[in-house]
């Protein structure tokens, strides 16, 4: 075989540009004693395919399969799913039973009195708070005041 020949399949070769006719061409010729000097190194990688190719396994897989019984998983799953609805629908209704009685609870008072202080501390949390918004307000005018000092417009 010529030895350009080669030079241009082993191109093709590496280019990934190759036929099987021309890939069997270069197994051939790298399994032969006669390889060129510079050609050398590419003659493992030529022989180890053709090795690979001869090699078989002896290893015997186990083909044993376990096989899981999905009728009581299913039926485990069946059982939560109802134990959940149970346990939602009874915790559902005793919460409307408690949210009606504190509904019917709600602002009625019989003695005035009880009212008054009632609705006496009722304002006085509401002017807390609205006095802490006041606060907050007085900053926000002081920031105001310093950034058009710096910044003036």
């Amino acid at each position: 075989m010529e030895l350009n020949k080669i030079e241009d399949i082993l191109e093709k070769y590496f280019q990934g540009e190759t036929s099987i006719a021309e890939e069997n061409q270069l197994k051939e010729y790298f399994s032969s004693s006669n390889v060129a000097q510079h050609l050398e190194q590419y003659k493992p990688m030529f022989g180890y395919f053709s090795q690979a190719r001869e090699q078989k396994s002896t290893y015997e897989i186990p083909l044993q399969t376990k096989k899981r019984n999905v009728a009581w998983l299913s039926i485990a799953a069946s059982a939560v799913v109802l134990l959940g609805i149970g346990t939602y629908f009874f915790v559902s209704e005793k919460n409307e039973t408690t949210a009606v009685a504190s509904q019917a609870e709600l602002g009625t008072y019989d003695d005035p009195e009880e009212a008054l202080k009632a609705t006496q501390k009722a304002l006085a949390l509401l002017s807390n708070n609205v006095n802490v918004g006041i606060e907050s307000v007085h900053y926000i005018k002081e920031y105001e005041q310093s950034k058009n000092k710096i910044f003036k417009q």
